[in-house]
């Protein structure tokens, strides 16, 4: 197995633009380094600001990615793959725009706790047979294992959120580094939409991590900016207790808003 050390993780860069080294910058030493930016094609090397969409220039691995999650959800979308020329898509048909308009097809005709559940479905099929049961094996509810998966998240979830690092973070009264902070949220900011944030990917991640892994994990996301801390090792809170509960809509930019209602129609069931 290969160790990573819990800084944030370095790639070199490559014509595939899959996450070059970005060195630190007094900016960010008071989160322990420098973000990763993964195949941002802003003249700035950063997010966009907010309003705007983050322009990003994804390579082999990123399309892999989103095509197999695009190809995984759409079962439950009644689309199916095909283009509209009836060809059957393949691996590199799908980019990031795509992925999320499967996703979106997906609420459609489900309320929330079946939106959660197509997504747990989705993951369940993307691991081997007994996989939970060997991933609380190798890593227990421990510090350790809280921080080893922060610093794995950090490469392997670029494709879906964007540039992060990890952080350090206090769970239980215990500092620990397993915090993820992620800069801008590639998912949110594409979507625009509160519902598919966390119905389709706060809790159902939450729940992923914490009741089949065994590891809990709290996502906290700002609608203010569209960052979001996710802290292993920290147990979520009920539903109905998270904020995100009463958040409403984005009216100016999701495309199924409803601007009158005080609360997402998509955060109830």
């Amino acid at each position: 197995m290969v160790v990573l050390s819990y800084q944030v993780l370095q790639f070199p860069k490559t014509n595939l633009h899959r996450c070059p080294t970005i060195k630190p910058d007094h900016r960010h030493r008071h989160h322990g380094g420098g973000f990763v930016r993964c195949g941002i094609a802003e003249p700035s090397g950063k997010p966009a600001p907010m309003g705007q969409k983050t322009k990003y220039n994804d390579g082999v691995f990123e399309k892999v990615f989103m095509s197999l999650f695009a190809r995984k959800m759409e079962k439950f979308s009644g689309k199916g793959n095909k283009e509209s020329e009836g060809k059957e898509k393949g691996l590199f048909d799908y980019d990031y725009e795509s992925f999320v308009d499967v996703s979106r097809s997906v609420m459609v005709g489900r309320n929330r706790l079946q939106q959660q559940e197509v997504v747990r479905e989705v993951l369940m099929s993307m691991l081997p047979p007994g996989a939970p049961e060997q991933f609380r094996k190798l890593f227990p509810p421990t510090k350790w294992a809280a921080e080893f998966n922060a610093a794995l998240t950090v490469p392997f979830f670029h494709w879906l959120v964007g540039p992060s690092e990890v952080v350090e973070v206090e769970v239980n009264g215990v500092k620990q580094r397993s915090g993820v902070h992620i800069k801008k949220c590639r998912y949110l900011e594409n979507s625009g939409c509160v519902g598919m944030c966390v119905n389709m990917c706060k809790i159902p991640t939450q729940d992923f991590f914490t009741n089949e892994f065994g590891l809990p994990l709290t996502m906290i996301p700002n609608f203010e900016d569209m960052s979001c801390e996710m802290v292993y090792g920290q147990t979520p809170p009920p539903f109905i207790e998270d904020p995100v509960a009463t958040q409403p809509c984005f009216a100016e930019i999701c495309s199924v808003a409803n601007p009158k209602a005080s609360i997402c129609p998509k955060l109830q069931a």
